[in-house]
């Protein structure tokens, strides 16, 4: 059963028009013990199905275990995206990206493919020069409308440096992750493990965390 119907397909494939360059959306799934991983699947078969200019590939996360070792994937579903020349980011989905984060999602296609907006020359110096490996989770839910500003601000800042990945993280299919960061409140933002921030703050309240580290 598709999960989009017609006026909503026709909606993501305008948006999909947008599309620069190809994209690739690498997707680690498995058949058992993974409750959203088959609707995962359909999702983003549907998605892909709406621009040519969208490859799907599907991995098997035990079976495929070097590819899951390569793209540093530790749980499922996991999705990461791939601009034309196959370069990888570091920008994670962990979870559906539905409900709101289906926002977040085409806003990273669209940004992998080339399309996205110029930084102010600030932000990008600021950006440039960070030296440190910086791991950035968003924790969210499909149903938070504040969460998909936070997701798109993190994956913006991997997008930009080689030292940032991003993760995307949703709350009720991770909950022992929730419960290890102590999130009562999305989007609550981990940075590097112990520096935490809530909400969906600006671009220039990450780089302030980042930079103390």
């Amino acid at each position: 059963m598709p999960l989009f119907d017609e006026k909503k397909k026709k909606e993501l494939g305008d948006i999909l028009k947008e599309l620069e360059n190809d994209v690739t959306i690498v997707y680690f799934t498995q058949e058992f013990e993974c409750n959203t991983c088959k609707d995962t699947k359909s999702l983003l078969k549907e998605i892909a199905g709406l621009s040519d200019k969208i490859n799907l590939d599907i991995y098997d996360f035990q079976k495929d275990s070097e590819k899951t070792k390569e793209y540093g994937i530790d749980k499922i579903p996991a999705i990461a995206i791939l601009d034309s020349k196959n370069f990888d980011p570091g920008i994670r989905f962990y979870g559906i990206p539905a409900g709101y984060e289906i926002n977040s999602f085409i806003k990273n296609l669209l940004e992998v493919s080339g399309k996205r907006e110029a930084l102010p020359e600030n932000i990008k110096k600021r950006i440039d020069s960070i030296k440190k490996d910086i791991h950035i989770q968003v924790f969210v839910t499909l149903v938070c409308p504040y969460c998909p500003s936070a997701v798109m601000t993190a994956h913006r800042l991997a997008l930009e440096s080689d030292k940032i990945k991003a993760d995307m993280v949703e709350s009720s299919t991770f909950t022992h992750l929730a419960l290890k960061y102590s999130v009562t409140g999305v989007p609550k933002i981990i940075i590097n493990e112990k520096h935490d921030l809530v909400g969906a703050q600006p671009i220039d309240k990450f780089l302030d965390v980042i930079e103390k580290i």
